[in-house]
C-alpha cells in the first residue's frame, strides 16, 4: 500500500507576489478610509458639542441627539419625555440610542468588509495578499462580537421608528399646525435612507425568510423575503447614502439652530 505523507499545515497560501493585478486597486481602500474617518470625526465632535441640535420654532431635532431624554435637553427637544434629570457633559445627550446605532453600523456585514479592507488591510482588495501572517476570522475576541449584529438590528429598528416620529414633528409649523420647510424635507429624505439601510440589512432578510425550509408553505413571508432581497442588492448604496444624509441633516439643523440662516418655508 502506498503511503501518503501529510503536507505540513499552513495557515496561508505561500504566494510570493503581493498581487498580479495591474489596476489601481489601492484607490478604493484609500477613499473608503478617508470618507469613514471624516464622518467619524464629524460625528464625534457633534455628539459632544451639546448645543445647536434643536430648532424649537420648527421642531427640528438632529438625529445625532435623538432621542433627547436628559434634563439637560433644551425645552421642546425631549419629545418622548425626560427620563433622567441631568447627565455629565462627557456623556452624549442621545446616550440611549448611540450605542445601538454604532453597534449596528460597526457590525454591519458591508461595513465590516469596508473597514477591514480600508484600515486593517484584511485583505486590502480581492486577489491581493494581506500583510497578516495568520487569520482566525471572527472566532476570537474582539471580532467575535460581530456576531451580535442581528440583535443590534432590532434596536436599530426601534431607533428608526423614533427618527420617523421626529420627522412627523418636523412637519409642524410655528403655530403647531401642518407645515413644510426645507429642514423637514431633508429630515424626511434622511429617515427614508435610514429605513432603506435597515430593511436592506442581511439580518432583516434572514429574519423574514432565512429559516424557512418550504417557501410554498409560507407565501406571505416568501413574498416579504423576495422584496427584502431586492433591497439587499443595494445595501452598500443605502449604507453610504444614509451616512451622507445623517451628516447633512445634522449639519443643516446645526446651521439653522445657530442662527446662520433661517429655514426656507414652503408652507406655514
Amino acid at each position: 500500500m502506498t503511503q501518503v505523507s501529510e503536507a505540513p499545515a499552513r495557515k496561508r497560501a505561500q504566494i510570493k507576489e503581493r498581487t498580479l493585478r495591474t489596476d489601481p486597486w489601492w484607490n478604493r481602500g484609500r477613499v473608503v478610509a478617508t470618507l469613514l474617518t471624516i464622518w467619524v470625526l464629524y460625528a464625534t465632535v457633534r455628539v459632544f458639542t451639546g448645543h445647536w441640535y434643536f430648532v424649537p420654532q420648527y421642531h427640528y431635532l438632529t438625529p445625532f441627539y435623538s432621542p433627547c431624554v436628559s434634563g439637560e435637553c433644551v425645552p421642546g427637544s425631549a419629545a418622548i419625555g425626560t427620563w433622567i434629570p441631568a447627565i455629565p457633559p462627557i456623556i452624549p445627550y442621545a446616550f440611549v440610542s448611540l450605542p445601538f446605532v454604532l453597534g449596528f453600523r460597526l457590525s454591519c456585514y458591508y461595513y465590516r468588509g469596508a473597514y477591514y479592507r480600508a484600515f486593517w488591510r484584511s485583505p486590502a482588495a480581492c486577489a491581493v495578499r494581506e500583510p497578516h501572517a495568520s487569520y482566525s476570522g471572527e472566532t476570537k475576541v474582539p471580532l467575535i462580537i460581530q456576531n451580535v449584529h442581528r440583535y443590534f438590528f432590532y434596536a436599530a429598528f426601534v431607533i428608526a421608528a423614533i427618527l420617523t416620529y421626529d420627522v412627523a414633528q418636523a412637519f409642524r409649523g410655528p403655530d403647531g399646525n401642518f407645515g413644510i420647510g426645507l429642514g423637514s424635507i431633508i429630515m424626511l429624505i434622511n429617515v427614508v435612507a435610514v429605513w432603506g439601510y435597515s430593511f436592506s440589512c442581511h439580518s432583516c432578510r434572514h429574519i423574514t425568510g432565512g429559516r424557512l425550509k418550504h417557501f410554498s408553505k409560507h407565501p406571505v413571508r416568501y413574498w416579504i423575503w423576495t422584496q427584502i432581497s431586492k433591497l439587499n442588492k443595494h445595501h452598500m448604496a443605502f449604507a453610504w447614502i444614509s451616512l451622507a444624509t445623517l451628516m447633512l441633516t445634522d449639519f443643516y439643523i446645526m446651521l439653522v439652530a445657530s442662527g446662520a440662516f433661517s429655514d426656507p418655508r414652503l408652507f406655514n
